[in-house]
């Protein structure tokens, strides 16, 4: 295919349309949802109207916008420029949504994607895999899910839950027999109202504060059989199960990367502005070689993880494989170097960049969370060198049974 790094029309409207909510609806109220830890609700709706939820990627078979992999990382990467955490309340039913179509049979996918996509106002989802004392770890799940008549019984805790407890839709990954090892690992949806689901502590965060974060609590949590994804054991049309998490994880880490790119953007623009603006010595401070080479550094991490995060999007976009785990390359170098833009930003505002009168430091507090959710920048690491050795594991062969439904919503 030839190499083209031109956006179409449709992408440069969507990416305009999300830069102008992000500016107007976004902005203003950022530093409030900040301090006061709220769920921003209001915005949230006003980005449904307008299209800027989860909505809008989902399959139009299903009732949604269709929009393709790179629109969706250029909506992410403007989302995030405004206000990381607001951006994450609007698109983090993503996940939810991509576990339900990596993994859910066609029933389920017409019932509940199909729910995202025609309610009038948002439907809310959330993805509880991460467990108090299970993290990078995924196949220790400790939540259990017992067969019972109808059904089956879902007990454990899930921690860093993103919506966890206020979800209209959780999708719960939980052991349904330990002796099978990764096979026995299944998700199930937990609609809003089951009396088994309950929301424990809400944490209280560095960053990323108006995305809500909790604790899910299931106790004795009764959810239909129907409510397995991929149907129970022997279904034709079954999906991936434990491997799901893994690739609905894989596939997603280029829009988490673009998210990466939004706040590092913000914090280089603004310092780039301080800088051109602020005199030392006589001189604009950008005119000093120890404050220039700072901005031209952060451009060029910018525009260097702004080329691997595209590139993993367009493989993604024409269904091409991650042989040499391209996502986990952009995500794991746009989250550092958003840390360290961030960080030096900070540096080129000097006393200012300390405190709360300027955003600096809060697009810094932001940053942190990259480098740690959706696989670590330790994890990625590990991914990649995996990968490059040639030990691709049994997650290539599942990754190649379910290269389309995954892919379509990357």
């Amino acid at each position: 295919m030839p190499l083209d790094f031109t956006l179409t029309r449709e992408q440069e409207e969507i990416r305009h349309l999300a830069h102008e909510f992000a500016e107007k609806e976004i902005r203003p109220v950022a530093a409030r949802y900040d301090e006061t830890e709220e769920f921003p609700w209001p915005v949230l709706k006003k980005a449904h109207e307008v299209g800027l939820t989860p909505v809008a990627v989902m399959p139009e078979a299903y009732g949604g916008g269709g929009l393709d992999v790179i629109s969706n990382m250029l909506v992410a990467e403007e989302l995030h420029w405004g206000c990381a955490g607001i951006a994450v309340a609007i698109t983090g039913t993503g996940l939810a949504a991509t576990a339900i179509l990596a993994m859910g049979s066609e029933k389920q996918k017409e019932r509940w994607i199909g729910e995202f996509c025609s309610a009038s106002a948002p439907v809310v989802g959330a993805m509880g895999l991460t467990e108090p004392s299970t993290g990078s770890d995924a196949m220790a799940i400790q939540t259990t899910a017992r067969r019972v008549e109808g059904g089956y019984l879902l007990n454990g805790v899930k921690q860093f839950i993103t919506n966890g407890g206020i979800a209209d839709l959780h999708v719960i990954f939980a052991n349904t027999d330990r002796a099978l090892g990764p096979a026995g690992i299944a998700a199930f949806l937990v609609e809003k109202g089951n009396p088994g689901l309950s929301m424990g502590r809400k944490e209280k965060k560095l960053g990323v504060r108006a995305s809500h974060t909790a604790q899910v609590i299931l106790q004795d949590c009764f959810v239909p059989a129907e409510n397995r994804l991929g149907g129970e054991p022997g279904d034709p049309d079954a999906g991936p199960g434990a491997l799901g998490a893994l690739l609905m994880l894989e596939h997603s880490r280029p829009a988490v990367a673009a998210g990466s790119l939004g706040i590092a953007r913000a914090a280089y623009e603004f310092a780039l502005d301080y800088a051109m603006q602020r005199t030392a010595f006589g001189k604009p401070i950008i005119k000093h070689e120890g404050i220039g080479f700072k901005l031209a550094e952060m451009a060029m991490n910018i525009d260097a993880a702004r080329l691997l995060t595209w590139r993993a999007g367009w493989m993604a976009q024409n269904g091409m494989l991650f042989d040499r785990a391209e996502g986990s390359m952009a995500k794991a170098f746009a989250a550092d170097m958003a840390m360290q833009v961030t960080l030096e930003a900070v540096q080129v505002l000097g006393g200012y960049g300390y405190i709360r009168e300027y955003p600096v430091e809060k697009w810094m507090r932001d940053a942190k969370i990259y480098q740690i959710w959706e696989g670590t920048s330790e994890i990625q690491r590990l991914v990649i060198s995996r990968a490059i050795s040639g030990d691709r594991k049994p997650l290539a062969r599942a990754q190649e049974a379910s290269a389309p439904p995954i892919r379509k919503v990357s």
